[in-house]
């Protein structure tokens, strides 16, 4: 019966992450309301500024216009999936490796074993996570870290970006195979977008690289 339980839990979590992506906020007014319920005339309770990057999570598909965020409901009119942006093709991707290119960009991502023993010593835990070097850690869920991200570089153009190391450190058991990379031309922003670990460990994130410049990632618990 446990055995059972643990693979609808399984189950439940592949289809959620199969639903689950990022999506940029275009509004003319400059925001979006967050709603309350999938509805128009449901309670305001927030805002988004037009530019901004949310998550959306699974929704009701009896309400497939609207989008179901972390603390409410944005209409899809006021969304761009970055998926529907440019698609960077993989030409590499495997347990260590992934490798994106597309015209002028191209994007390489470098991942290995973890050695646990060795980096024991900057792990800590408090009643509010576990930490890795001072920051939250990503993918782990209470077990030890098999895998880490050794480099994520981008080049566009003539100008190679190379993701910080702060940035990576504390993401943990990579699937490159869940990677995928979009490219908003009119901008001039590339999208790298990962979906890492497994189970209750699952993380989705996205590193954004704009005019040639990195900006920021964002970092999310799709469930």
């Amino acid at each position: 019966m446990k055995t059972k339980k643990i693979f609808l839990l399984a189950a439940a979590l592949s289809v959620q992450l199969s639903f689950a992506q990022f999506a940029k906020v275009i509004d003319k007014d400059g925001y979006v309301n967050i709603r309350e319920n999938a509805d128009a005339n449901s309670l305001v309770v927030g805002k988004i500024n037009s530019d901004d990057i949310v998550y959306i999570f699974e929704s009701d598909p009896a309400h497939k216009n609207w989008a179901n965020v972390s603390n409410g409901y944005v209409h899809n009119s006021r969304l761009k999936y970055i998926e529907s942006y440019q698609t960077i093709l993989p030409t590499l991707r495997d347990a260590n490796k992934a490798i994106f290119k597309s015209g002028n960009i191209k994007v390489s991502i470098v991942s290995g074993k973890f050695n646990f023993k060795e980096n024991e010593k900057d792990f800590t835990s408090t009643l509010s996570g576990d930490y890795y070097k001072n920051q939250q850690v990503w993918g782990i869920d209470g077990t030890i870290p098999k895998t880490h991200y050794l480099s994520i570089t981008a080049q566009i153009g003539d100008k190679t970006i190379q993701i910080p190391e702060k940035e990576i450190e504390n993401l943990f058991n990579i699937n490159n195979k869940s990677t995928t990379c979009h490219y908003d031309r009119i901008n001039d922003i590339l999208y790298i977008s990962i979906l890492n670990s497994e189970g209750a460990g699952a993380y989705a994130g996205l590193f954004i690289i704009e005019k040639g410049e990195y900006k920021n990632r964002i970092l999310e618990i799709p469930f």
